[in-house]
């Protein structure tokens, strides 16, 4: 996801500033720079933003990247007012004070990854990460993290606290995988169903997208493909494992806005990969002149999804752009 920024003084400015310095220098993606105040001076490389403030933080919000206030925890509050809606899908907010001493998550801290990027923040400018949530500042077991880094699904939301409660009161938290080995209930379990009891259930998520699409092809008709494809074949955008599609088609912004959205990683592959994906796909001659492979989205999706996978969805076309969705099987042997 993009990093995001607001500022509203100078001094906010040089901040912003020095991350995306120190940023550079360690190959690590910048900052997005936005100002909000009256000046006649604006530092290169940042946006004065024309209108209301909340109206700016509302599309940045449903963006799905990490937006970052620099200034007073009072206004990123304000800003954020009515916004947030959901824990495991709103938006990473992080706000640091204006004299770059203290960073502070406020918002999706774990499913958002907001901790993990106020500890990168903190250590590039020397500021201290002000860490609230329990788990973390008890350093004990977060199933919500669990489930973000190992792309799980969290079937239950409820079972998050019974789970976070005994990590912090530092009590065993057991999980298995679907029904073996313990019989007894446990307090996670990572299967697709279970009859066994369990606190939190986490899914694997099954399904990888193939893409393919004309450069700069618009960002909301690529989106409503994208879930037009899904709602037809009963596919719920939280069971996507991954955006899949070549090389050359990585840095789309459809593709990028879908990723930053609906928090799906992209995997990208040389045409080389593309064409040693095993099966039968519709081959187009336009394409393979274009790109060097005879079809992307089916061959993409497959290889996305690894050795087993299945066309779930055929390739499907439409103005300049291709979909399909491959089942991955991979999943399926550690359950």
């Amino acid at each position: 996801m993009k990093k995001i920024a607001i500022c509203f003084t100078h001094n906010g400015e040089a901040i912003i500033e020095k991350i995306n310095k120190l940023s550079l220098e360690r190959g690590i993606s910048g900052i997005e720079a936005y100002i909000s105040m009256e000046t006649d001076t604006i530092r290169e490389g940042f946006i004065k933003i024309t209108g209301s403030l909340s109206e700016w933080t509302e599309s940045v919000f449903k963006s799905g990247n990490a937006l970052i206030f620099v200034g007073a925890v009072g206004i990123a509050v304000r800003a954020i007012a009515g916004l947030p809606k959901d824990k495991l899908s709103d938006c990473p907010v992080i706000v640091i004070d204006d004299s770059g001493s203290f960073v502070i998550p406020i918002l999706s801290g774990h499913a958002g990854g907001a901790n993990k990027l106020a500890a990168v923040l903190s250590e590039l400018i020397g500021a201290v990460p002000v860490i609230t949530t329990s788990t973390d500042i008890n350093d004990t077991f977060s199933v919500d993290t669990f489930a973000k880094e190992h792309r799980l699904n969290i079937n239950n939301r409820d079972g998050i606290k019974k789970v976070s409660a005994k990590a912090i009161e530092d009590k065993k938290v057991t999980l298995s995988i679907k029904d073996f080995p313990p019989k007894e209930k446990v307090d996670v379990i990572v299967s697709d169903e279970t009859d066994n009891e369990y606190s939190i259930l986490l899914k694997p998520k099954k399904y990888t997208v193939g893409l393919g699409m004309r450069r700069n092809k618009d960002i909301l008709e690529v989106e409503e493909f994208f879930l037009k494809t899904l709602k037809e074949s009963d596919i719920k955008v939280s069971d996507v494992y991954a955006l899949c599609t070549i090389d050359l088609k990585e840095d789309e912004p459809a593709i990028l806005s879908l990723r930053d959205k609906y928090r799906i990683p992209v995997l990208s592959f040389d045409k080389d990969i593309l064409r040693r994906a095993a099966g039968e796909f519709e081959a187009s001659a336009f394409v393979e002149k274009t790109v060097g492979v005879d079809n992307v989205c089916e061959r993409a999706a497959i290889i996305g999804a690894g050795p087993g996978a299945e066309l779930v969805v055929k390739k499907k076309a439409e103005d300049g752009m291709t979909i399909a969705v491959a089942r991955r099987v991979l999943w399926e042997r550690y359950l």
